[in-house]
């Protein structure tokens, strides 16, 4: 006898708790009561099969035979060594003959029941065996339902927490499951702490041998779809339709929007009231920059559209080659270009078409091109390969002009600094003007001093004589 309370107990708890149904539950103890009984009081190659009363808390036990003949077991009078049949074994198999006489319409591989003798003593490694079954079957049946569960989710946005990152790998922890974001399926540049919320599109789930897989991503459009969705009513409901999307995760994305109810704005609704709706969704992905446009089914509309914020002055489309060529004035050029080519290669992928934007010159009338296909990869065309090779050599020559013009005003400068020179040594006297006067006056003064002398000689002479 069990005690129902508690079984009744422990069934509802594994159904909220782990979305074990309770059918499942029941089976697991089932099998591991079978399992129990045979390792205590059963024979070798018998096949128990063990049924709870759930009303009565009661277990039965039947041993199962399968019916056969000699087209499907080697008998034991028919015992070769080349044979591919299994052979006939008492404890698993039953001759249909004597099928047919417990069981009157009994058919090949028809089982038959034989009622056992109840047991509830049951040993240690028996009670073991039956706690390793239920664990077994409860892990299995878990996986089944988690399996069924996230399936169900598949394309949708999951919430999870940071549980750890390994080798670029970024581990949400799920709940029932532990979800796998690879780095190529990050955003560039984002990062996140251990223990953080965080929001993911469910790409895959996949079931192995060691459990269930779920794959992750942030970067692909359809997580940047999902969060409009979820953001904006009218693209839930299908009223508003998001034609295409064209994205670099982390940078900058191109949203081209539709609604046939021609009351609705389509742009408006996913902007919402002074842009909160799209800084939401911004603000999920890392204030990535999001451009929302009007979808057309004119090509040439749809083109000038999608290079905005440049102005396009009129596109060309050229349906053999797949191309377009957008014209733009000399000031747009790189507004339409973007940064990096950015503006152009989100254009191309947008709309499908390889973009040739094309430079107005409002002096000359030249044009300059830069081609972009819808690949992202900027091509060199011929006009630019043929209009290089004059520039080229016009800037050739415009820098040996320049290079000749320094060395002439090198030799000028060199010439000027000699004839400077020259005038300074012209100008410089080769006595000192100021000396000479100098030694003159001390001349006289020594012919003075002289001449007083001799005065003065002849006047003592005199008084002498």
């Amino acid at each position: 006898m069990f005690d129902l309370k508690v079984i009744n107990s422990v069934l509802n708890q594994l159904e909220s708790d782990r979305g074990i149904p309770r059918e499942k539950a029941l089976d697991a103890i089932e099998q591991a009561l079978a399992s129990a009984y045979k390792k205590e009081y059963g024979k070798y190659g018998q096949v128990i099969r063990a049924n709870f009363n759930q009303e009565a808390g009661t277990v039965s036990f039947q041993q199962i035979k399968e019916a056969v003949d000699g087209s499907t077991v080697q008998l034991p009078e028919e015992d070769s060594a080349d044979s591919d049949l299994d052979r006939f074994d008492s404890e698993r198999h039953i001759l249909l003959d004597d099928a047919k006489k417990i069981k009157g319409n009994a058919e090949l591989g028809d089982e038959i029941a034989f009622p056992l003798e109840d047991k509830d003593d049951y040993g240690r490694i028996s009670t073991q065996t039956a706690k390793q079954v239920i664990i077994q079957k409860i892990r299995e049946a878990e996986k089944v339902s988690v399996y069924d569960e996230f399936a169900e989710k598949k394309g949708q946005i999951v919430n999870g927490t940071v549980q750890r990152f390994e080798r670029g790998n970024l581990y949400i922890d799920l709940g029932r499951a532990t979800g796998l974001m690879p780095y190529k399926e990050q955003i560039p540049g984002e990062r996140f702490r251990q223990g953080e919320r965080i929001r993911a599109l469910l790409l895959d789930v996949d079931e192995s041998s060691r459990g269930i897989f779920l794959k992750l991503s942030r970067s692909t459009a359809d997580f940047l779809r999902r969060l409009f969705e979820m953001e904006a009513p009218e693209v839930a409901s299908g009223v508003v339709e998001l034609k295409k999307i064209a994205r670099e995760a982390g940078s900058r994305s191109k949203i081209a929007v539709h609604s046939d109810d021609e009351y609705i704005d389509p742009v408006g609704a996913c902007v919402g009231q002074r842009g909160v709706r799209v800084t939401t969704v911004m603000s999920a992905l890392g204030n990535e920059k999001i451009d929302i446009i009007e979808w057309s089914d004119n090509t040439e509309i749809f083109i000038e559209k999608a290079l905005s914020p440049a102005e396009v002055m009129r596109v060309e489309l050229d349906e053999e080659k797949h191309e377009a060529h957008a014209y733009v004035m000399s000031d747009q050029q790189s507004l339409a270009i973007g940064k990096g080519g950015q503006n152009a290669r989100l254009a191309a992928k947008l709309t499908g078409w390889t973009i040739d934007i094309r430079s107005l010159d409002n002096g000359d009338g030249d044009e300059s091109e830069i081609a972009v296909d819808p690949d992202g990869e900027i091509e060199e065309t011929e006009e630019d390969v043929a209009t290089d090779a004059p520039e080229a050599s016009q800037a050739e020559a415009v820098n040996e002009s320049a290079e000749q013009q320094e060395v002439q005003d090198t030799e000028t400068n060199d010439e000027d600094a000699d004839e400077s020179d020259k005038e300074a040594v012209a100008e410089t006297p080769k006595d000192d003007p100021v000396e000479e006067p100098e030694d003159e006056s001390e001349s006289e003064e020594v012919k003075a001093e002289e001449e007083e002398d001799a005065d003065d000689a002849d006047a003592d002479e005199s008084k002498e004589v």
